[in-house]
């Protein structure tokens, strides 16, 4: 027919050079399409060539190659889709571009024109490839190009691969060859889905035995609403991310993403999909019509039906009793079913059955399969014994190694896996270099599948496509409950050890990496499990469809691989997080699958109860094992500083930092390491001073007032002699050096705004006993200054016996606290001082005198109030105040401490002192000072030595001064210049 076609069309390039008629094969020349897409080799003749064109009666000019192309277009959930071959890679078997908007990509297939040797399966590669330049983008590798295939690469790969496998016909084991391309994209649009659609229009189109076509779509669900193809902005609103592939009745594949999704909800999903994704279908069977190629006939490595039915007789009941006997296990059963295998080979080697010989592997396997598929749908007795509903035993342990972050061991049957968690910083996410999707991933699990665990012997490679896609669907599951990043930043990894292997690692990998997150302190909301459900049905060989089922749960390994399904399913007692359904034949119907959903709750929720046993919250990260992480906020000039000394920081604290968009993040293993890079930071970045904090300064100069301290990034502060020590200090060079490190407390600003420092005040303070101390009145009002008799004349109270020296120790610590400041004040306390004296010096002390404890703490409370009701009193008048109290229990010793405490406070009496020179003054010496300039806000002081200081105004205080006015003042502080500031003494 297509000879025919051509003749009645004869192209005029076509009858000027005969010769390329040769050179073409008509398999490629159906049809001329009715918008042929012609390209002019000078490019300024593609005017003239469009022209030419636009009449099919003038021929083209010489040098114009004419590319056939077929095009179906069509729309689905409001997206232009189009079907496009015949333009790029014609001599490929197949080859489709899909477009979407500005997203195309490119499908090819190719198969080995014969089989190498006898196989027992379809040796089926897919190559999904994402270059750089299909976003306008050059590579930042060094050599500046695409290197092995990437983790995402290798999951579309087997998106593509897992719906497309189960069509190809049963004993085609040509090798077949996938490779998608990414040629444009504008980030809008998830490419994976586009390759698997082309790749099933290329193999329709091809000469390569296949029973398609299929449909793939994407949905999603915003606000509780199914949106079909999603872009990645509705992908990041969405909580399912769903990928279903289907024929047009049964299901192919299920892929799903979610935060919780209800199985009801799921469901709806589903049955929302299918007919969707049907739409695919139609376009692709049209462009096959089009321009598909005829079949092309390959042999078929399938054993004779003789040689099969021999195989079967002489092994199918040894197989039998092997699976009757439960003693068995998983490695007894295999050297079981191998001496079985052995015998019947010797047995077709006597005969010399070579056609058997050839696939006797292969059938004893399916005799084994048919043995326990039989097994389950008449007796529904598993290869373990168990129920078709129930889980195996299970095992839980969390804190496995508690110097790890997080670890968790957890078995189910005899499959095994080890989760650790690792945690580090912002930092240390992994960049991804992907064409659509975020750039960087904070969460990582990676699974490990070593040959150990299944008894062999194996050679350990690169990435592996079954490692990739097992661990993250594990991520996927556990993604769901992890904290969202701005309440904890932490870099997550989880790394999973598969142990044992005897079915669904990956569901045991949910199981304990759950497990090892709540070991690690992180603050999951709730607890993620899986199960795999597995399916074993008969089929009506004439029509197809399934006549009986059973659905399995927890299905072991060998009832995976002689089963029809593995339906993977994770989530918590919510809802589902993650789904993975890989299929072997042709087609499930939808409501098998939606049935199995209810028998894998039922199991993931027992799986639940046991986990929650072991570890039912997180635990707390405080302790040694657990990293430190600070995140702290600088300015731009900070973090300039930040940068240039972070190497120095890293190094001599021994903490991680990572700068991102402003905010600086230190991670440390040990709260000590913590506080010294925090501590180092200080010193050299510098952060905002806040009065009362602790900061790490050296003395850059001293000066014979204090001592001036560089600290927070070079700021400044003054270190007053004051401010040195507890004790008094004549000499500031005597306490600290130039250069010397300190720790001190920001106590204030000055009144230019310097900063003050002390370092008194990071000192412990010194022990104080009770007589060194006022004591005070709590609990009584204040009373007249006025001393009478009535006083102390009312009932005599209890008496304590204490020496008369003690007594008079009290008055002697008070007077003392006098002599050290004029202004202070005493309040009389009600409450005994307590014993201060040990029995020896009791025993060495003079004869006791009985006296009332009341009377010792009236004699301190009669000279205080004495004071307080005149600074003036004379010796006499305290002398006979202090007697009129208490005439009758008076003491000698009473009587000079009073004559004593009158003479310190009546000056009047005794020598003028000398007056207080600028270079010895203290805070809180008191003095007097003349007026010698006036201001707006305050008044410059004159000293007696000539010195000059300064008292500013206060709001209510007095302003009314006169030149050469003497005042009396108190020195407060002094600022930064050394200049001594003054307060009136009220």
């Amino acid at each position: 027919m297509a000879t025919s076609l051509l003749r009645k069309n004869v192209h005029p390039l076509m009858a000027a050079g005969p010769s390329l008629l040769s050179s073409l094969r008509l398999s490629l020349l159906r049809s001329i399409s009715s918008s042929p897409v012609r390209f002019s080799a000078p490019l300024s003749e593609s005017a003239s060539v469009a022209e030419s064109d636009s009449s099919p009666n003038l021929s083209p000019r010489p040098g114009v190659k004419i590319l056939e192309t077929y095009k179906e277009e069509f729309e689905i959930g409001s997206r232009a889709i189009s079907f496009e071959t015949g333009k790029i890679a014609r001599f490929a078997n197949g080859a489709v571009v899909i477009s979407m908007d500005d997203t195309h990509v490119l499908s090819t297939v190719a198969c080995a024109k014969s089989g190498e040797g006898a196989r027992d399966f379809l040796p089926l590669t897919v190559d999904y490839q994402e270059k750089q330049f299909a976003q306008g983008v050059i590579p930042t590798t060094y050599m500046r190009r695409e290197g092995a295939p990437k983790e995402r690469e290798l999951l579309c790969g087997r998106l593509i691969d897992r719906p497309i496998r189960p069509l190809f016909p049963p004993g085609f084991y040509h090798e077949v060859q996938v490779t998608a391309n990414v040629l444009s994209s504008d980030g809008k649009h998830d490419p994976d889905v586009m390759a698997a659609n082309a790749t099933s229009a290329a193999l329709m189109l091809s000469d390569i035995p296949w029973n398609g076509p299929i449909g793939v779509i994407r949905v999603g669900r915003i606000d509780g609403k199914f949106v079909f193809n999603p872009t990645m902005d509705d992908l990041s609103l969405s909580d399912l991310n769903l990928v279903y592939a289907c024929t047009k009745d049964k299901t192919l594949m299920i892929d799903v993403q979610a935060r919780e999704i209800t199985e009801r909800d799921l469901q709806a999903g589903l049955r929302l999909a299918h007919p969707e994704a049907v739409k695919y279908i139609e376009p692709q069977i049209r462009l096959a019509e089009k321009a598909g190629k005829r079949k092309r006939e390959y042999r078929l490595s399938l054993i004779s039906d003789k040689s099969f039915g021999k195989i079967k007789s002489l092994s199918e009941s040894p197989i039998e009793e092997v699976f009757t006997d439960p003693t068995y296990g998983k490695f007894e059963r295999g050297e079981a079913l191998e001496k079985i295998a052995q015998t019947v080979k010797a047995e077709l080697e006597e005969e010399g059955d070579e056609d058997g010989l050839k696939y006797v592997s292969k059938a004893i396997d399916t005799v084994r399969k048919q043995v326990i598929r039989r097994r389950i749908i008449e007796k529904g007795l598993r290869v373990d014994g168990r129920q078709l509903d129930e889980v195996r035993p299970l095992y839980c342990e969390s804190g496995t190694y508690p110097i790890l972050h997080g670890s968790s061991l957890f078995s189910r049957g005899d499959t095994q896996v080890l989760c650790t968690v690792t945690l580090g910083a912002p930092g240390d996410a992994q960049r991804l270099d992907h064409i659509v999707g975020p750039p960087t991933k904070r969460f990582m699990l990676h699974y490990s599948f070593p040959p150990f665990s299944i008894n062999e012997v194996a050679k350990r490679g690169g990435l592996n496509r079954r490692e990739v896609g097992h661990g993250t669907l594990a991520e996927k599951a556990l993604l769901a409950v992890l904290p969202p990043e701005d309440e904890f930043p932490y870099t997550l990894r989880i790394n999973s050890e598969v142990m044992a292997s005897d079915g669904s690692t990956s569901m045991a990998t949910v199981c304990g990496g759950s497990l090892a997150l709540m070991d690690a302190g992180i603050p999951v909301r709730e607890h993620v499990a899986g199960v795999s459900v597995g399916l074993v049905s008969e089929v009506d060989p004439a029509t197809g469809e399934i006549t009986d089922y059973r659905i399995l749960t927890d299905i072991l390994g060998l009832e995976d691989h002689s089963g029809d399904m593995d339906f993977k399913i994770a989530g918590t007692r919510k809802g589902i997080t993650a789904i993975q359904l890989d299929i072997k034949p042709a087609g499930i119907p939808l409501d098998i699958i939606c049935e199995s959903l209810e028998p894998a709750r039922r199991g993931r929720e027992h799986i639940l109860d046991r986990m929650e046993q072991e570890i039912s919250t997180a635990r707390a990260m405080n302790d040694g094992s657990a990293p430190r992480l600070a995140t702290l906020k600088f300015s731009n000039d900070s973090l300039r500083k930040l940068i240039i000394n972070r190497k120095k920081i890293e190094q001599e604290a021994g903490a991680r930092v990572s700068v991102s968009d402003g905010t600086v993040t230190l991670v440390a293993k040990t709260q000590t390491t913590m506080e010294k890079a925090l501590e180092k930071i200080d010193f050299l970045i510098g952060r905002q001073i806040e009065v009362g904090k602790v900061y790490k300064g050296v003395v850059s100069s001293i000066k014979e007032y204090g001592a001036f301290v560089e600290f927070n990034g070079g700021q400044q502060g003054l270190l007053h002699i004051s401010e040195l020590s507890h004790d008094p200090v004549s000499k500031v060079s005597d306490v600290v050096s130039v250069g010397q490190q300190l720790s001190l407390m920001c106590i204030g600003q000055d009144l230019r705004g310097n900063l003050k420092l002390s370092l008194k005040a990071t000192l412990p303070a010194p022990k104080k006993n009770l007589l060194d101390s006022p004591v005070h009145v709590a609990s009584q009002p204040p009373q007249e200054t006025t001393i009478s008799e009535d006083i102390i004349s009312n009932s005599t109270p209890p008496v304590i016996i204490r020496p008369a020296e003690e007594c008079d120790s009290i008055a002697n610590k008070l007077l003392t606290v006098k002599r050290k400041s004029r202004k202070a004040s005493v309040d009389v306390s009600s409450q005994r001082p307590q014993e201060t004296t040990t029995s020896e010096e009791v025993s060495n002390l003079t004869p006791l005198v009985i006296r009332a404890a009341e009377e010792c703490d009236s004699v301190a409370n009669k000279l205080l109030a004495a004071k307080k009701k005149s600074s003036k009193a004379s010796k006499s008048s305290l002398r006979t105040s202090l007697l009129k109290g208490n005439k009758k229990g008076t003491s000698k010793g009473t009587v000079a401490i009073a004559e004593e405490l009158a003479q310190i406070m009546n000056p009047v009496d005794e020598e003028p002192k000398d007056e207080v020179k600028s270079g010895q003054m203290k805070i809180g010496d008191v003095m007097t000072a003349k007026v010698h300039q006036i201001r707006a806000h305050g008044l410059v002081l004159e000293l007696s030595d000539g010195e000059r200081g300064m008292y500013k105004f206060q709001e209510d205080g007095r302003k009314d001064f006169e030149v050469g006015e003497e005042v009396d003042v108190v020195l407060s502080t002094f600022s930064t210049k050394g200049i001594p500031i003054f307060v009136l003494v009220d």
